[in-house]
């Protein structure tokens, strides 16, 4: 039987414990061997001196990825607890994969194991679809991954699209022109390039069209050369626009498409071309997909929960 005391010097007791303890119930779920007795800043640990080896290595990750993201969810939490030892996980954790450096200095980079593959799978292939639920940084990652290839003269535009389909609302009466009227349906892409581009420097891309942000139904009919083409919520899009919208790419182009096959808005007479995609393309050379989940949500810790609430009601639903 084997004793130590870890000391918290680089994190508070209640961004390491979580309210109510959180947190440090689910960390000791890990390691049910062990004793683990917490006061303020001090973890008392008893138990076999391997088993208390590992959950001090585990303690320490845990405390790293917290001041590199500035929070601990019960995502993160698992995934450290489970994967902290793989090769994959150590990648995306650490500060060697910076995409691109945004406003302040922000460094973003994959925070889960599924958003580095994302990063591989783009480098390596030329058609990537990252399919998941909300929050799992699809979007967020492809825009990163598309302005790192613009910064490094990899590409010389970058192309943002998504179907003009209203989610539950009517904004058809809104006042304003053809852009201002579109540009609901947009703000998503205009957030995320706002985090990584000065905004001098985008407005100049957006006036110049290196960086074209446009409806869907606006690539009928062109050819996209030495461009990065992302096609967000693509599960709002017909099989006929996916397949347009993949036969535009040019040479030297990349395509990134990324959707939520659980959040379709399109009326009930159209199905969602996102889901027949995979079975139409997957073993295609160049062609990957990558498939997130709750545990790669990096929103607040309570939409990893509304997920698994929503799909348990489906399943139920569904039997």
């Amino acid at each position: 039987m084997s004793e130590k005391t870890i000391k918290l010097e680089e994190i508070s007791p209640l961004d390491m414990y979580g309210v109510n303890d959180e947190n440090l119930a689910l960390i000791k779920k890990f390691f049910p061997k062990l004793k683990v007795i917490a006061r303020g800043n001090k973890i008392r640990v008893i138990g076999d001196a391997t088993e208390i080896a590992s959950f001090d290595k585990r303690v320490q990750q845990l405390i790293s990825y917290y001041h590199k993201y500035n929070q601990l969810n019960e995502g993160s939490i698992e995934r450290i607890m489970q994967d902290g030892d793989s090769d994959q996980n150590t990648e995306a954790e650490n500060g060697n994969n910076v995409l691109v450096h945004g406003q302040d200095g922000l460094a973003i980079k994959p925070r889960t194991t599924n958003q580095y593959k994302m990063v591989e799978c783009f480098e390596k292939s030329d058609i990537l679809f990252a399919i998941g639920p909300a929050g799992t940084g699809k979007t967020y990652t492809a825009v990163a991954l598309a302005v790192r290839a613009l910064k490094n003269k990899e590409v010389k535009r970058i192309v943002l699209t998504r179907p003009a389909v209203e989610a539950g609302e009517n904004l058809g009466f809104l006042p304003g022109d053809l852009k201002e009227k579109l540009d609901p349906y947009l703000q998503p892409l205009y957030d995320a390039l706002r985090d990584m581009v000065p905004p001098a420097k985008l407005k100049t891309y957006l006036e110049t069209g290196v960086i074209e942000i446009a409806p869907l139904a606006f690539m009928r009919g062109r050819t996209l050369d030495k461009s990065v083409i992302i096609l967000d919520e693509a599960q709002n899009a017909t099989t006929g626009q996916i397949k347009m919208l993949l036969t535009r790419m040019g040479r030297d182009a990349k395509i990134i498409v990324t959707g939520d096959n659980t959040q379709v808005d399109l009326p009930r007479s159209q199905t969602s071309g996102l889901m027949d995609v995979e079975p139409l393309l997957s073993g295609i050379e160049g062609i990957e997909f990558i498939f997130l989940d709750e545990h790669d949500v990096v929103r607040h810790e309570l939409v990893k929960k509304i997920i698994i609430a929503f799909q348990k009601g489906k399943d139920q639903r569904d039997r």
